[in-house]
């Protein structure tokens, strides 16, 4: 099984109006954010195994691979089974995302780990059972593919400072795929929320004004985006050493956007800003 084109994250679709139109549709069902704990464990242990098979690809691919399955898992009633199951679904998973990014692999190649070997012909019959359920929608929309459009509203002078900005976001986004609590929300609060944290980290005397501009967009929901926000600093701040840390010592590594606050409710942040 071949796809004709290979495929670019970041540029899934020719506008972004198209983007922000059919997102919705590249997502997890709602139903599987109110799964049982074996649903989690079954997911963490699956992605676990998508990583092991896709570690010698670029992390972009994983991340397809990644998001092959949480919108597979989602459409199933049930994901007890036996392991070779789950790992039969991370190497078609892994295998279909390679096939989408264009990239030259071996099937004998990613199951080089001393486990149970498929045969193509068997990964291949669990391939079109994703396909059939994600109804072959695999030019996922991600978070990656709005990232131009929102740092294109922060009308960068320079490209390296902008460079840096995409940088960080980009590695936040794969950061935090492994977060379940992340699936509620849309690709694009995804991207948007990255960005900010990367701007609060690389461009804190900007940061304001990065806010606003994401905020007056017409395809952002201010309060979807302040809790994404708030989730993605704590992800991003995991281990990470931001540059207000390293730079000032008056700076601490708190939530900006509460900060705008002042005493109000973080529920309040964006009152300035119409929906």
């Amino acid at each position: 099984m071949e796809f004709e084109f290979e495929f670019d994250l970041e540029n899934p679709l020719p506008t972004s109006d198209a983007l922000f139109l059919i997102e919705t549709d590249h997502m997890p069902s709602k139903s599987f954010l109110e799964e049982t704990d074996l649903h989690v464990a079954v997911r963490r242990e699956t992605i676990s195994l998508v990583l092991h098979f896709s570690q010698n690809s670029d992390p972009f691919s994983s991340y397809l691979a990644v998001n092959y399955l949480d919108r597979f898992i989602s459409t199933q009633s049930t994901l007890e089974g036996k392991p070779w199951i789950l790992r039969l679904l991370a190497i078609s998973c892994v295998s279909l995302a390679l096939k989408m990014r264009k990239k030259e692999f071996s099937v004998t190649d990613i199951q080089n780990d001393g486990g149970i070997i498929f045969d193509s012909h068997t990964i291949e019959r669990m391939e079109l059972l994703i396909l059939g359920a994600l109804k072959w929608r695999m030019r996922s929309i991600s978070p990656f593919s709005f990232i131009h459009f929102f740092i294109s509203l922060f009308k960068f002078k320079d490209q390296p400072s902008r460079q840096a900005l995409k940088n960080r976001a980009t590695e936040i986004i794969l950061k935090a795929q492994n977060d379940i609590k992340l699936l509620e929300f849309k690709p694009s609060i995804i991207s948007a929320s990255a960005l900010l944290c990367a701007a609060h980290e690389w461009f804190p005397l900007q940061f304001s004004s990065f806010r606003n501009e994401i905020c007056s967009c017409s395809y952002v929901n201010k309060n979807s985006l302040l809790n994404c926000y708030n989730l993605m600093q704590e992800i991003a701040m995991d281990g990470y050493e931001s540059v207000l840390d390293m730079g000032s010592s008056s700076f601490t590594p708190v939530n900006v956007l509460d900060l705008q606050c002042s005493s109000t409710s973080s529920s309040t942040v964006f009152a300035d800003h119409k929906q």
